[in-house]
C-alpha cells in the first residue's frame, strides 16, 4: 500500500520512519471527499456553471474525489489489517490494493493535468479575451477532458503493473517537472500582465488602485505556491529513490514518506477553497444546496413542519 513505508529501502540509518496515524489519513480523506463532491454536485446542478473553466474545475474535483475515496478505503483496510481482521497477504486483498493504487496514481496524474488545463484556460481568458469563446468551446473542453481521463487511466494501470521499473518513476518525475514549468510560465506571464494593467490604470487621472487585478494576480501566485509545496516533496522522494539509494541522508528524507502523502492529500482539501469557494456563483450554489432552498423535495419537507 502507498502509505505503509514499503517504498523505503532497507539500508541501515539512524533516522526512524515517521508513522502518521491512520486517523489523520481518514479525516483528510473524509474532509476532501465531502468538499470535492460538493463542488462536483454544484457544477452539475447549476447550468450557469456549464462552461469550459468549470468543467476543468469539476474534473479536478472529481479526481480529488476518487483519490479521497480510495485513500479512505485503503486506510480502513490497514486498520482492519492491524487488528487482525484482514489478511493483508491474501490474493483478494492484494488485487483490491492494486486497483486502489492504480486509481490513486490515475488521480494524482489527473490532478496535475487538470491543474495545467485550468492554467491554460485562464491564460486564454486573459490574453485572448475577445476570441475566448471561439477558442475554448465546450466541445474542445470535453475532448480535452476525455483525453486527460483516458491518458490518466492507462498511466495509472501501467504504473502499478510496472511499479518497480525505473522508467515509471522517471515518467512521473518528468511529467511533474514539465507541467510545473508550463504552469510557471503561464502564471508568471499572467502575473506580469496584471501588474502592467494595474500600473497603467493607476497612472490615469482620478483612477483608484485596481485591487481586483492585483487580487487576481495574487490568487494565481497562491495557487502555484500551494501546488509546489504540496507536490514537490513527493516527487523529490521518487527522485532520491533513483539517484542516491545508498546515501544515509537521502534515506533520512525518505523516512518522511508518509508526511509527503499527508501533503498530497492536503492539496485535495485546499483545492476547493482556492478554485471553487472564491467563485461567487459557486458560493451561491453551495448556499442553496446546503440550505436546501431550490429542491422540490426540500420544499415538501419544509411544508410538513410549518
Amino acid at each position: 500500500m502507498m502509505n505503509d513505508g514499503s517504498a523505503l529501502p532497507s539500508n541501515h540509518t539512524d533516522c526512524q520512519v515517521v508513522k502518521v496515524p491512520h486517523l489523520v489519513f481518514f479525516v483528510l480523506g473524509m474532509v476532501s471527499l465531502s468538499e470535492n463532491l460538493l463542488v462536483v454536485l454544484a457544477v452539475v446542478r447549476n447550468k450557469n456553471l456549464h462552461s469550459p473553466m468549470y468543467m476543468f474545475i469539476c474534473s479536478l474535483a472529481t479526481f480529488n474525489t476518487v483519490s479521497s475515496l480510495c485513500k479512505t478505503w485503503e486506510t480502513l483496510m490497514m486498520v482492519f489489517s492491524d487488528v487482525g481482521q484482514l489478511d493483508s497477504r491474501g490474493d483478494s486483498v492484494r488485487r483490491v490494493d492494486d486497483v486502489i493504487d492504480a486509481l490513486l496514481c490515475m488521480s494524482f496524474i489527473g490532478c496535475i493535468c487538470s491543474f495545467l488545463a485550468i492554467a491554460v484556460d485562464r491564460y486564454v481568458t486573459i490574453f485572448h479575451a475577445l476570441r475566448y469563446h471561439n477558442i475554448m468551446t465546450m466541445r474542445r473542453a470535453a475532448a480535452a477532458l476525455a483525453g486527460i481521463w483516458a491518458l490518466c487511466g492507462v498511466a495509472g494501470a501501467v504504473m502499478v503493473a510496472f511499479c518497480d521499473a525505473t522508467v515509471i518513476k522517471i515518467f512521473f518525475i518528468v511529467l511533474f517537472l514539465v507541467s510545473l514549468l508550463l504552469i510557471l510560465f503561464l502564471y508568471v506571464h499572467m502575473f506580469l500582465l496584471a501588474r502592467s494593467h494595474a500600473r497603467k490604470i493607476a497612472a490615469l487621472p482620478g483612477s483608484a488602485m485596481p485591487h481586483r487585478s492585483l487580487r487576481g494576480a495574487l490568487t494565481l501566485t497562491m495557487l502555484f505556491g500551494v501546488f509546489v509545496v504540496c507536490w514537490a516533496p513527493f516527487f523529490l522522494h521518487l527522485l532520491l529513490l533513483m539517484v542516491c539509494v545508498e546515501n544515509p541522508y537521502c534515506e533520512c528524507y525518505r523516512s518522511l514518506f508518509q508526511l509527503n502523502l499527508v501533503l498530497l492529500m492536503s492539496h485535495a482539501v485546499i483545492d476547493p477553497a482556492i478554485y471553487a469557494f472564491r467563485s461567487a456563483e459557486l458560493r451561491h450554489t453551495f448556499r442553496k444546496m446546503l440550505l436546501c432552498s431550490d429542491s422540490p423535495f426540500c420544499y415538501k419537507v419544509k411544508t410538513l413542519f410549518h
